[in-house]
């Protein structure tokens, strides 16, 4: 019974203690006059994050409510934790751009020797990221890029006729599954030199482990915030990000094919070549090499990367253009002036020639960025915001709400509405460059951007010089996002009708 007694006894001290810790953590913005949310224990403003609520729009309420009050920031808690949202543009400068310096880190939870392919360059922070940036940045230039177009070009007209022979049967379809095939067996093709075949078999290995990355994650958004806020723990414990069997997947194929390359002498200039290149050369400086876990690591980001942004990047755009048909008809006639241009041949300059496109891709860029907010951490010292007398401490997390900025009617007017219009050269002159940033901006951008761009380019002109679109009674109008997901994606996929042009 005194044992009893004495557990009682203790666990109510430990709740007393733990109530009177995140009592006083949730006093930290309140302490320094920044407006914020009353959090509430133990989550902190995140309790229906990934359930409900994408993290996208969770930004953009609390942007919609502290913007006008004219902050500069305003204060958000994960569980304990303070985090700062960015609302100023100068600000969002500062912090991408001319500060740089103090904010290049995202606090991302990785774990390089448990958990190699979490070790990633998206989410490296420190000298790691520095150095294996300074080694890939090569990787994307625009003549690495025109080695690789053809090869899209050729996973392209796969594409079309798949779509083809789909629509014989059955003239409505859901689109992004379709797209993440296709975009599938293109990064496959590029990153591992390998057919996926996806396009045929929507169950190839591939596209498979591919799904279950981003729609079956091995942890909760809850589990992955709380991981994030005690990183030298979940270390000590061997916690992991990736899931079993896709690690073991993804290693395998990156094994199999370098050892493949490597013993037949194999050259095929697509970004795995590109990381063998890196992992062999003849260097004293062991900084200049990658292992083959980092081979591995940055060929699996890329692979996720690549497929899921860009064909969410197409199915956005295309649910667009099939309700928006005057846009569909201006932008396929844009694409066959291209192909008049330039002799009917689909070419690396004649897929640069098509400015109309590029607006298009980039209004769907600025309504559904594949990812809403930019996470940085104040890396080296205490940070004075300018104009004001409010400091962001060394360790403070950073979410600039780039959705949020990117749906703005201060920026952009009637925002709802899409208007490629408004990336024509003359109005994007006239605005702000931190208006839009689906690729972030500054030294950390998107490595990927070049490639991302092309990929979008070759499946939209692909798509629009061979079929109408319109939209399915399946597709709801507006779309919802799915809560758990990092990547912006419509809930239920899009459904739409496909007919073919009789060329």
């Amino acid at each position: 019974m005194e044992l009893i007694s004495v557990s009682i006894l203790v666990f109510i001290s430990i709740l007393t203690l733990l109530y009177a810790y995140f009592k006083y953590s949730f006093g930290y913005w309140k302490s320094k006059n920044v407006p914020y949310d009353e959090p509430s224990i133990p989550f902190g403003n995140i309790k229906n994050l990934g359930k409900t609520i994408h993290l996208t729009q969770f930004a953009k309420n609390a942007y919609d409510k502290y913007k006008p009050t004219g902050a500069k920031i305003c204060g958000l808690y994960v569980f304990a934790r303070p985090m700062a949202l960015i609302l100023d543009l100068d600000l969002v400068k500062s912090i991408l751009i001319k500060d740089f310096s103090n904010f290049y880190e995202k606090g991302f939870y990785y774990n390089e020797e448990d958990d190699p392919l979490s070790a990633h360059l998206f989410s490296l922070d420190g000298t790691k990221w520095k150095t294996l940036r300074a080694k890939l940045s090569p990787t994307f230039t625009s003549g690495k890029m025109k080695f690789m177009f053809q090869t899209v070009v050729e996973v392209g007209e796969r594409f079309r006729d798949c779509l083809f022979d789909v629509v014989e049967q059955n003239d409505e379809l859901e689109i992004k599954d379709l797209l993440a095939r296709f975009s599938t067996d293109v990064i496959g093709t590029c990153a591992f030199g390998i057919e996926c075949n996806s396009l045929k078999d929507p169950n190839a290995e591939f596209r498979r482990y591919g799904r279950i990355a981003f729609g079956e994650p091995r942890n909760s958004f809850l589990k992955s915030a709380l991981v994030g806020g005690f990183q030298k723990l979940a270390k000590k414990l061997k916690v992991k990000v990736i899931r079993d069997d896709v690690s073991e997947f993804f290693m395998n194929v990156v094994r199999e094919t370098v050892e493949f390359r490597e013993k037949n002498n194999v050259n095929r200039n697509d970004f795995m070549d590109i990381l063998i290149k890196l992992k062999n050369q003849e260097t004293t400086d062991k900084d200049k090499v990658i292992t083959l876990n980092e081979v591995a690591a940055q060929a699996f980001v890329f692979y996720l990367a690549g497929f899921e942004t860009s064909s969410s990047t197409l199915t956005f755009c295309l649910y667009e253009l099939a309700i928006n048909t005057e846009i569909q008809n201006k932008t396929r006639k844009a694409v066959q002036e291209a192909f008049e241009r330039h002799n009917g041949k689909c070419t690396y300059e004649m897929m640069m020639d098509m400015p109309y496109v590029d607006q298009v891709l980039q209004e769907t860029l600025r309504k559904y960025p594949s990812i809403g907010n930019l996470n940085r951490k104040v890396v080296h010292h205490d940070y004075r915001i300018p104009g004001t007398q409010t400091v962001l401490e060394k360790g403070t997390p950073i979410l600039i709400p780039a959705y949020a900025i990117q749906r703005d009617a201060e920026y952009y007017p009637n925002p709802e509405k899409f208007d490629p219009e408004r990336f024509n050269s003359e109005a994007a002159k006239e605005r702000n460059p931190m208006c839009w940033l689906p690729f972030g901006d500054g030294p950390r951008n998107c490595i990927g951007l070049r490639f991302g761009m092309m990929q979008a380019r070759i499946g939209l002109l692909t798509l629009l010089n061979n079929f109408e679109f319109s939209l399915s009674s399946k597709t709801p109008n507006p779309l919802q996002f799915e809560a758990k997901q990092f990547i912006l994606a419509p809930v239920g996929g899009v459904y739409l009708k496909l007919k073919p042009i009789k060329m």
